[in-house]
């Protein structure tokens, strides 16, 4: 009998673990109808991200397309930083439900408006640029209704993983939503996949609306701002978590100008289509998840070498886009490597903070590294439309991967250096070490543990 062992008994089933972590979960028919809404969604969000960059291109003159190619990006992304930071006294007692109904209206609305003004004949880059500003007013707050509605739908021990299941799909989408988008720009219509966008955001709102959900309390606040100024206060006398921060505000901060150059590298630099543009999201997408799994089953690496070496390895990977010699299958192999090196940050900086604050610290500054990290991709995109403009795309691409490199560079002298001082102060005082050591012995300590378990 296939699967048997001798005596009878079945051989275990590999993948039981995950089944029985995912089976509750899936179980609920509430659920089920809210995450088909959530992947529609997704599956849009990852068409417009090709499509918002295309569409810049094909509405601006030729000379200024870095500039408005900037201006789209970035209006796709910052206005959901000040609404998370301007409209909180306003927005943060509605029930999460409304929170989101909001957010999709305002999305369906806005970016239904763009292939409308499109066929009209009145598209013009400011309205563009205006139209995806609205779009993304109150996004950070729906993200936050999200999230409070799956909280409230799901017993403590199913949050896990039906939060990782969301992110999984989204993850997914990014990979199959430019596959779809490139055909599309190629042979169809760039504003009309925008619409597409648009209208699934109107799919997740019907769902919300037919669906009855558990009496709902008011979202938490994208950002919490008390939580966030007294964390900043904590940073202050934490110079290794400071510098962690740092460190991670710029690597997004240097991300930026990708979004911009390589659309502009595609048509500029290759004369390629669109499709052309998807293929290189699709395999960064493609390999950030495999990185992330990857990386994600090896527990004993050390945090801060990986971490730093990331910063160094996507630098890196970005410095091929740089000459004209390169081929194009060069640099479309080069990025899918950045997507597997770049993929794993996030989860390792996150965990250096989890693992060097002090435990009644970790909330506040978890809020701060929230609270700055949101202006970090959307300033860096801004800047990359003058940049572009001024160095050209395959410029741009070469000075964010010298830059990046620096900064993980810059990252590993500063940590020899607290290296070198901190085993000078142990060295001078044998019977009283310094409290970073200290610290640095508890947090290796603490790490062990969670490694052992």
């Amino acid at each position: 009998m296939r699967g048997a062992r001798p005596g009878g008994q079945s051989a275990p089933d590999p993948g039981a673990p995950v089944k029985n972590a995912y089976r509750p979960v899936l179980a609920n028919r509430v659920f089920r109808r809210l995450i088909l809404g959530f992947v529609v969604s997704y599956l849009g969000d990852g068409m417009s991200f090709v499509a918002v960059a295309w569409l810049a291109i094909e509405l601006a003159p030729e000379a200024t397309a870095g500039l408005w190619v900037g201006a789209a990006v970035a209006s796709a992304t910052l206005p959901g930083v000040i609404g998370a930071l301007v409209l909180g006294r306003r927005l943060r007692r509605l029930p999460a439900k409304r929170l989101l109904l909001l957010d999709n209206t305002a999305r369906a609305i806005f970016l239904g408006a763009v292939p409308l003004a499109w066929f009209a004949g009145v598209l013009t880059p400011p309205l563009y640029v205006v139209l995806l500003a609205a779009s993304s007013l109150l996004h950070a707050w729906g993200s936050a209704g999200k999230y409070t509605i799956v909280a409230e739908l799901l017993p403590d021990d199913q949050r896990l993983a039906a939060n990782s299941l969301i992110s999984s799909l989204n993850f997914g989408a990014t990979i199959a939503g430019p596959a779809i988008a490139g055909v599309l720009v190629t042979y169809v219509n760039t504003a009309l996949v925008i619409g597409i966008d648009a209208l699934t955001y109107v799919f997740l709102a019907v769902i919300l609306l037919r669906t009855r959900l558990p009496d709902s309390r008011p979202a938490a606040a994208p950002v919490d701002q008390a939580a966030a100024r007294g964390g900043f206060a904590l940073l202050r006398s934490h110079p290794q978590l400071l510098g962690l921060l740092a460190l991670t505000w710029f690597f997004n901060f240097l991300y930026g100008p990708v979004e911009v150059a390589l659309p502009l590298h595609v048509t500029d630099d290759l004369d390629g289509p669109g499709t052309l543009l998807a293929l290189y999201w699709i395999l960064f997408g493609a390999g950030a998840v495999v990185g992330g799994l990857a990386v994600g089953a090896l527990r004993r690496l050390p945090l801060w070498p990986v971490t730093v070496g990331i910063v160094i390895g996507w630098g890196l990977t970005l410095l091929p886009f740089a000459s004209s010699t390169v081929p194009t299958a060069a640099t479309i192999v080069s990025f899918t490597l950045g997507g597997m090196i770049y993929g794993p940050f996030v989860a390792f900086s996150v965990t250096l903070m989890q693992t060097t604050s002090p435990p009644e610290h970790l909330p506040a500054m978890l809020a701060a590294r929230s609270a700055a990290l949101l202006t970090a991709s959307p300033l860096g995109t801004a800047l990359g439309g003058p940049l572009t403009t001024a160095l050209g795309p395959r410029a741009t691409l070469g000075v964010s991967g010298l830059a990046t490199v620096a900064l993980g560079v810059a990252a590993c002298v500063a940590l020899l250096a607290a290296r070198r001082t901190r085993t000078g102060q142990d060295r001078r005082s044998p019977g009283r070490r310094s409290p970073a050591s200290v610290k640095a012995t508890e947090c290796t300590a603490n790490q062990n543990n969670r490694e052992k378990s």
